[in-house]
């Protein structure tokens, strides 16, 4: 009886031992491996989940209430990937053959080396098709309640379907996109691995949209020279980005009344006034989503992290540099609006008469909002690269 029962716990053991071996080849049989830590500015928890660690998290006040202190914190953010879902996501994020023709990646028009936007006035798509607006910044969007510059979008999931599967910037549709990618042998690995408790063996619309999700939720940037400041560190501005903090805070610029520290947005729509391109027709912006005309020409208030490395400005990107941008504010309420167009400018854009010297301290204090510590790395290899020389 004893010998049985050895016998059989020997033979348990085994197919254990072998369950788990054949796991562990499964994990690492993809040629590309997905990290198992997590990025600069997460922790990871006991269930292998990225939790966000920063210094913003020791303050309890109300965000974007007022103007918005030093000291504000931020608001709740989305967490819970895991470190191989981010990783994965990272590959999805800078491979064009998400695109329908596989010539536009995600990356293209959100370049970590440009403030993950893409430099243009207005971004380019797929067939080399020119879009009517520029491409925002994604750094710090894990914590935005709004995506695209009209605000139409409320979750990453939601505003990513809109490139994806937009004619005109990556054309692609849910059909096409699965079956490219479940044609990639090493993607179907990666994926096995990002999702260890899937169901099947085929790639899945809500994975795809999950691992992008995680790795723009790990794009943080909080560790600015303001940040320093804004955390007790006294000389990490110089007197010119003091006195430029002081009058964008000011109640004669109002700057941080909608611009609100520490996201540097109050996540709301604004009606700004701003000028579209030349040869453009009138952008109607919020309107349209929100089908409410008090929104006519409204966009959404962006975040102002890292605006020292997204020029051109605006949803339009009509302004060339930050010093035109800042100038706008103060060259009159409505001074751009269109003739036939009556727009209902937000109470805070008026006439606040700014000396070209306040102006020029603006500047030098919106560059002390730069802070690409936690740039993350752009792959040398993708998994449809890859896929490609394999079958050659």
């Amino acid at each position: 009886m004893r010998k049985g029962f050895f016998t059989a716990a020997l033979l348990l053991g085994a197919t254990v031992l072998f369950i788990r071996f054949n796991y562990a080849l499964r994990d690492h049989d993809a040629i590309i491996q997905l990290c198992d830590t997590c990025p600069p500015g997460f922790e990871l928890t006991s269930e292998n989940e990225c939790e966000p660690r920063n210094l913003y998290m020791m303050y309890n006040s109300l965000n974007n209430k007022g103007v918005g202190g030093l000291k504000t914190a931020l608001p709740e953010v989305r967490a819970g990937f895991s470190p191989q879902q981010i990783d994965l996501g990272r590959y999805l994020f800078f491979d064009p053959v998400l695109s329908r023709d596989g010539t536009i990646s995600c990356a293209t028009c959100h370049d970590p080396d440009k403030g993950f936007s893409d430099g243009l006035a207005q971004s380019v798509g797929i067939d080399n098709y020119v879009l009517p607006r520029s491409a925002p910044s994604l750094w710090n969007v894990v914590y935005l309640q709004r995506f695209f510059w009209d605000g139409r979008a409320t979750t990453l999931e939601e505003q990513m379907k809109g490139p994806l599967y937009d004619a005109h910037e990556m054309g692609n549709n849910p059909d096409s996109l699965l079956a490219t990618l479940n044609g990639i042998e090493e993607y179907q690995k990666l994926f096995s691995i990002a999702f260890p408790e899937r169901r099947g063996h085929e790639i899945t619309l809500p994975e795809i949209y999950k691992a992008i999700a995680a790795f723009e939720s790990s794009l943080i940037s909080l560790n600015s020279r303001y940040d320093q400041y804004a955390h007790g560190y006294a000389d990490a501005l110089s007197p010119k980005e003091k006195e430029g903090l002081n009058v964008f805070r000011s109640f004669v610029a109002r700057c941080a009344e909608c611009h609100t520290p520490p996201l540097f947005t109050n996540q709301q729509i604004a009606v700004l006034g701003t000028p579209d391109p030349e040869g453009m027709p009138f952008d109607a912006g919020a309107q349209i989503p929100m089908n409410d005309p008090t929104f006519r020409g409204g966009f959404k208030v962006p975040s102002l992290r890292n605006i020292e490395k997204t020029a051109p400005y605006m949803h339009s990107g009509r302004f060339k540099d930050l010093r035109e941008t800042v100038q706008f504010y103060t060259d009159g309420r409505g001074h751009a609006v269109p003739e036939n167009e009556e727009l209902i400018i937000h109470w805070h854009i008026w006439e606040p008469n700014l000396a070209d010297h306040e102006l020029d301290r603006l500047v030098d204090f919106l560059k002390t909002l730069t802070d690409e510590t936690f740039k993350p790395k752009i792959p040398d290899q993708i998994p449809s690269d890859l896929n490609s020389k394999l079958a050659n």
